[in-house]
């Protein structure tokens, strides 16, 4: 049943291309930008980075999988990098090997591209160390919630294993994932992981977006609301955020490299309560 719903939402302009095919990222590029409410909800997630950047410090910004978004036309500056060579990257990196100076950059950018990354760990040590002191990660990632879990293993191609470890065992760039390991890393093994990145802090977890991009259609299927739909839903999400512990697809991950540890306050994951770090819910 959900496969048969998922072929017939696919989108044409990505129809058989493999996942790790260039060219599919430089379609979905079009797909966002013809789509304008992904396009709205793409411009409210990379607010969390330009909020992000204005608590860190002075210093180059980097883009990690940039892929087929544009946070480059919102922040000129930002070197935009990914693992493949796209159109209108500045930069092909691995990010678990960054070609950057110890202490040199003031944030790194991640929307989508953490569960895609096979060795996540070698990932944050390489952030931990070329941020500079109070610089941030940010990462908007997968969430795991009672109903979220229900949609990315009914209704989402990528896997959602949250009883896996830290790493990925098979896959190319982007056809091996796990939707679940942001989850895995920074709420069910949280001080672990972060005992393992010295130098990094988990300053902000925030759980959100039950609804917006599951009715978007992603950057696969066709959109199920016109772009004006845009703003009555967000309002009904914001309404909706008491629940998001329950009913969020997305969160929102900020570390801080060096200063003071984040103030220790109840943070809820589904499954998890940790003391580790504050959890908001507000938009």
């Amino acid at each position: 049943m959900a496969g048969a719903l998922r072929r017939l939402l696919a989108l044409p302009a990505t129809r058989g291309l493999d996942l790790d095919d260039p060219r599919l990222t430089a379609r979905r590029r079009e797909v966002i930008q013809g789509k304008p409410f992904l396009r709205a909800l793409y411009l409210e997630f990379y607010q969390e980075f330009l909020a992000a950047r204005g608590r860190a410090p002075a210093g180059p910004c980097l883009e990690v999988g940039s892929g087929a978004g544009f946070l480059k036309e919102l922040l000129p500056e930002v070197i935009t990098s990914d693992v493949f060579l796209v159109p209108g990257l500045d930069l092909v990196l691995d990010a678990q090997r960054m070609p950057f100076a110890d202490h040199s950059l003031a944030c790194l950018f991640l929307l989508d591209v953490l569960h895609h990354i096979p060795a996540p760990l070698r990932f944050l040590q390489e952030a931990a160390r070329c941020l500079l002191p109070g610089g941030r990660v940010v990462m908007i990632e997968p969430a795991h919630t009672a109903f979220s879990r229900l949609i990315y293993t009914r209704l989402h191609h990528e896997p959602f294993a949250p009883q896996a470890g830290w790493e990925l065992t098979a896959g190319g760039p982007l056809s091996g994932s796990n939707q679940a390991l942001p989850w895995i890393l920074f709420c069910r093994d949280r001080e672990q992981v972060l005992a393992q990145t010295p130098g990094l802090d988990l300053a902000r977890l925030r759980l959100h977006t039950p609804l917006a991009y599951l009715l978007s259609g992603g950057v696969s299927l066709r959109s199920l609301l016109p772009g004006w739909a845009f703003r009555p839903l967000r309002g009904l999400e914001r309404a909706l955020n008491p629940l998001n512990r329950w009913l969020a697809m997305f969160m929102t991950i900020e570390l801080r490299a060096g200063g003071e540890p984040a103030s220790p306050a109840t943070a809820f994951c589904y499954g998890v309560e940790a003391t580790s770090a504050t959890e908001e819910n507000g938009d």
